[in-house]
């Protein structure tokens, strides 16, 4: 398929990882391959025009475009649809058509309090008494409960999906003390098993692997090693791992995060029950997730309107793309593919290597804190190294801050939870999908939560200031009320992410 850009189009979707390559103007030259998805996050078949039209396509495709030509291809249909007026026209066309919402069963408390994870504190090294030292030092250091992730480690293997008692001797009374703190109890997961166990021998003997071409046990390399992979298109596979979760959830468990299942650790021809493509079974490890009102995936393909908290890849310690630069863009492309219910990863980063490899050196107290008033003004907020360890009084207050305000405008955030539930609406919207034809196509650092309200917070090393492009109408900015005719506006950023409220 080919066609032209309109005079001042601009087009938005796809990976959401390659949101700080987005919008794609007429000026524009950039080709993805997204026929397998080649990114740690989420990914659907669909791109948005702020002139009203739409690409979708039940398969994975190329796209290219060079100076105003649009060039797609694919295995399976591409369907091109426009006369839908504005993006948020367009949006609405495509969800309706091709990714109507489920019945949204996600918990509130992912929006209503901070959530929290082992993994940069404890990393491999999960244990009770340490995971018990954190929780402690949450509420200690002025943070409320929330949902607290336990991250990998905490069992003795993969597809042994118990604690391991050398490190929890006593489980149920930690569940115990966690829940009578607070806190709701998460447990890290994924489709792998560690080969030459009796759990490997036993899901081997069923038949619930993916086997070679040959009709053996693939063993798959990721990022932790080698394992088998069970055959998600297989009912019994799902059944003797949900067995297993079944028993945690009857110790206390709330729910899980799950983690992997990335398309490129498959191999495309392997032999499963069904035949399905490596994107399928990312979507299938989705799918089987949706049951849990507290879970979380990073990786997903043709997951818009699933009743999932999906959170942005692990981030670097930096302020580029990879970091704090990508958050805003990643998480508006997000919400413009169908995944409103989005967590900015870690605070600080998740990629636990920028805390291991010099960190003392490379750690920017700065760019902590600015991550983490971009992250207050998300629909999720989540912790993981303790800003108490890392950082002076004095910028500790700063973190604090933020969650007031976070506390502050948490009813509009809820509201717009609410929307994004039944309407199936961006969260956190793009500009333009707000406030159409008033020239903020390219504006993606800054965003609305719902209608009313504009998020600005800073995202660059060494800035009190930013330009804020105000649309039309008058907004309140702290005692500060502006009028604006839609322009752009240099504000200072006082106390806390800055927020401006349309009245």
């Amino acid at each position: 398929m080919e066609f032209q850009m309109i005079d001042q189009e601009y087009w938005y979707g796809g990976a959401v990882y390659e949101g700080y390559r987005q919008p794609v103007g007429m000026d524009d030259c950039v080709e993805w391959d997204f026929r397998e998805n080649p990114t740690a996050n989420q990914l659907m078949p669909l791109f948005l025009s702020s002139k009203g039209r739409y690409l979708w396509s039940e398969e994975g495709f190329l796209i290219r475009f060079h100076e105003g030509k649009v060039t797609v291809e694919g295995n399976g249909e591409i369907e091109f649809q426009e006369g839908f007026q504005n993006l948020r026209g367009a949006y609405l066309a495509a969800m309706k058509a091709h990714f109507p919402f489920h019945e949204i069963r996600l918990s509130n408390r992912f929006f209503e309090a901070p959530v929290y994870n082992t993994w940069i504190e404890l990393t491999f090294y999960q244990a009770q008494d340490k995971v018990l030292e954190y929780a402690r030092g949450i509420l200690e250091h002025g943070l409320e409960p929330g949902i607290l992730m336990i991250d990998d480690g905490w069992s003795p293997y993969y597809g042994k999906w118990e604690f391991r008692r050398d490190n929890f001797p006593d489980p149920e009374a930690m569940l115990r003390e966690l829940h009578d703190m607070g806190f709701q109890v998460m447990l890290w997961i994924c489709p792998f098993i560690t080969p030459d166990t009796l759990e490997y021998r036993e899901a081997r003997d069923k038949g619930l692997l993916i086997r070679t071409p040959e009709g053996k046990p693939r063993i798959l390399e990721w990022w932790n090693g080698y394992s088998a992979g069970l055959d998600l298109t297989n009912p019994e596979a799902m059944s003797w791992l949900k067995k297993q979760m079944d028993q945690l959830r009857e110790m206390g468990v709330d729910g899980f995060k799950f983690d992997a299942g990335d398309p490129c650790y498959y191999t495309p021809g392997d032999l499963m029950q069904e035949g399905v493509t490596t994107n399928e079974l990312s979507r299938l490890w989705a799918a089987f997730a949706e049951q849990y009102e507290f879970n979380e995936l990073r990786v997903c393909f043709k997951t818009g309107g699933y009743s999932l908290l999906q959170r942005l890849c692990d981030k670097h310690h930096s302020w580029k793309e990879n970091g704090v630069g990508g958050l805003i863009p990643d998480t508006l492309i997000q919400g413009l593919t169908g995944h409103p219910f989005g967590s900015p990863d870690m605070i600080g980063g998740g990629e636990y290597l920028s805390f291991w490899e010099d960190y003392e050196e490379k750690f920017e107290p700065e760019l902590f804190v600015r991550y983490c008033e971009i992250a207050a003004l998300m629909p999720v907020m989540q912790f993981s190294a303790a800003p108490w360890r890392l950082l002076k009084p004095e910028d500790y207050q700063k973190v604090l801050k933020a969650v007031e305000v976070r506390k502050k405008y948490l009813p509009q955030i809820l509201e717009a939870v609410e929307c994004a539930k039944k309407m199936g609406e961006p969260i956190v919207s793009h500009m333009e999908y707000v406030f159409p034809g008033q020239g903020m196509e390219r504006v993606m650092d800054q965003f609305m939560i719902g209608n009313k309200l504009l998020a600005a917070p800073i995202n660059e090393k060494d800035v009190t200031a930013r330009e804020v492009w105000i649309p039309k109408g008058k907004w309140k900015l702290g005692e500060l009320i502006l009028e604006s005719s839609g322009e752009k506006r240099v504000l200072e950023q006082k106390e806390g992410p800055m927020v401006l409220e349309k009245i």
